[in-house]
């Protein structure tokens, strides 16, 4: 079964396990479609993070491929005259690119995984960049609501026509510059992208940006490593529920919140889905974890985070006793747990944004792949070379490193570090070590909560997983409850209000694909907020 945002590359992915491919060699497959018919995502220019279940060895291998700070990055990166840049002032040019982690990440996850030889994995994006794709509703709407004024002369001159405008949903789009690439990488593998010709086209973009231009080099590019991580594990019920590590938040802060509800009753059955209660416990176990996110996660291979303390039993009674079933706290304070030392940190000014696709797949053999990849903001950097997208992810980290009283920042600019992230890949085990679930959303800082409430519908309120990713979205960042408007909102924000919460309707563009084993048999949830399609044998 193959899970994605968009019905060509989930139709991709089935083509390269029905020829024997496992989970991700169509993980490949998968990601290069995207890449060519939802740009504004994922793709070669970015990175990523995946989960990956060897079912023969009865192992989990997580793989890191997030961006990385060019050598020569410095605290100050986005600050002018000592004063943060504007968001998007930041995101438009060459200082946001990140060296991309992506592919990297893919070679080295099918040098332990893959069956099928590497070049074959390409084919199908070739053929649709040589051929044409479709431009879909979703990717007409977010260029007209972009406008071709924000992109470079060369995205711009790809996704608009000579006057303008966007190209109008079902014209047939090419793109013979990357189907270039691909066919470069399928030869060459990803030493043809970060160290041949596509590097140098690579670094001509960022170094040349109208607005500013990068200090990434061809060493920085050369050099990239994507890196095996420890995955984060947590029990929750019956269930092993187990997330990326840093420096992805996701997994760490997704167990944080599981750990805490732990103890509390929300409700079983489907009768129970987004009762009142439940969604007021979940928002002030939310309000804490993001608490100690926002303060202690960051780049673990520059930081030191007090991972084993986060999750800490003890530590952990202590902020739950914090938790009232009656009434709402204030603002959620970062606790201090163990590990933690001094206050070595001060308070976080990151401001993540959202533009992210996640696919989860499972192959004949019963391999696992939960990959989410991610440009960050929709079309990333408005840089193109290759024929894609260049991402904007440095601006995922704070773009002061001091906080007001002078502590440094744990999320702060530095030469090689990797920004923190949101993206929360997830794969569930049974009692037995089965595996249950794969599950992952898009949506920035978002997607924490949007995992958590697919996991709790499947697992509390035991729906079927199109049910658990069509419920609507929900959850606290550490601020206001954010809640998506449906028949029912009005009633269930009029209950937390009674119970002192703060509320706040937004547009919860998630983009959250599932994969569930119920009754013996696999189903796939394909977010309707999105374009996905859940296809299998």
């Amino acid at each position: 079964m193959v899970v994605s945002a968009n019905p060509l590359a989930s139709k991709a992915g089935l083509e390269i396990l029905r020829a024997g491919g496992s989970a991700i060699d169509a993980g490949i497959a998968v990601q290069m479609v995207l890449n060519l018919v939802e740009p504004q995502s994922s793709g070669l220019g970015g990175g990523g993070f995946m989960l990956y279940w060897d079912a023969q060895a009865l192992a989990l291998k997580t793989y890191d491929g997030r961006e990385a700070a060019p050598a020569a990055a410095k605290a100050d990166r986005f600050l002018v005259a000592g004063k943060p840049r504007k968001f998007f002032d930041a995101v438009f040019g060459g200082l946001s690119v990140g060296i991309p982690g992506l592919l990297r990440a893919l070679e080295l996850a099918h040098e332990n995984h893959g069956r099928l030889p590497w070049a074959r994995l390409f084919q199908p994006a070739i053929k649709l960049a040589v051929d044409g794709f479709a431009v879909s509703p979703r990717l007409h709407k977010m260029l007209l609501r972009q406008g071709p004024a924000r992109f470079f002369p060369v995205a711009r001159a790809y996704f608009f026509d000579a006057f303008g405008e966007p190209w109008p949903v079902g014209h047939r789009l090419r793109n013979p510059a990357f189907a270039a690439s691909l066919r470069l990488i399928a030869k060459d593998g990803a030493d043809a992208f970060y160290k041949g010709a596509i590097a140098q086209q690579i670094l001509a973009a960022v170094g040349n940006a109208p607005t500013h231009k990068s200090d990434m080099t061809a060493a920085d590019l050369a050099s990239y490593q994507a890196r095996r991580r420890k995955a984060v594990c947590v029990p929750y019920r019956k269930y092993n529920v187990c997330g990326m590590g840093l420096p992805s938040s996701g997994g760490l802060t997704v167990g944080h919140v599981l750990k805490l509800l732990a103890p509390f009753d929300l409700g079983k059955g489907p009768k129970a889905a987004m009762n009142v209660a439940a969604l007021h416990l979940l928002a002030q176990a939310q309000k804490l974890a993001f608490a100690d996110r926002k303060r202690y996660m960051a780049d673990s291979d520059f930081v030191a985070v007090p991972v084993r303390g986060l999750l800490d039993d003890g530590y952990l009674a202590g902020r739950r006793r914090l938790i009232s079933p009656l009434a709402a706290m204030g603002f959620a304070h970062p606790g201090r747990p163990p590990g933690a030392g001094v206050d070595r940190f001060g308070r976080d000014r990151t401001n993540e944004n959202k533009g992210t696709s996640h696919f989860v797949i499972v192959d004949a053999d019963g391999n696992g792949l939960s990959m989410t990849s991610s440009i960050e903001t929709a079309f990333g950097s408005r840089l193109m070379a290759g024929g894609f997208l260049l991402n904007n992810e440095l601006t995922d980290f704070s773009f002061l490193p001091l906080a007001g009283d002078g502590r440094p920042i744990a999320n702060r600019v530095q030469g090689g570090k990797r920004p923190r992230s949101s993206m929360s890949p997830t794969i569930v085990f049974d009692a037995h070590g089965r595996m249950k679930a794969l599950l992952g959303s898009s949506g920035g800082s978002r997607i924490i909560n949007y995992v958590l409430k697919s996991l709790i519908a499947m697992i509390d309120w035991r729906l079927d997983v199109q049910a658990a990713v069509s419920l609507p979205n929900f959850g606290s960042r550490g601020g206001p409850i954010e809640m998506e408007a449906d028949p029912l909102s009005a009633r269930r924000a009029l209950g937390l209000l009674l119970l002192g919460e703060k509320i706040k309707l937004a547009r919860l563009t998630s983009g959250t694909h599932a994969i569930l084993r119920r009754d013996g048999r696999w189903q796939g949830g394909a977010d309707p907020r999105r374009e996905g399609l859940a296809v299998g044998d």
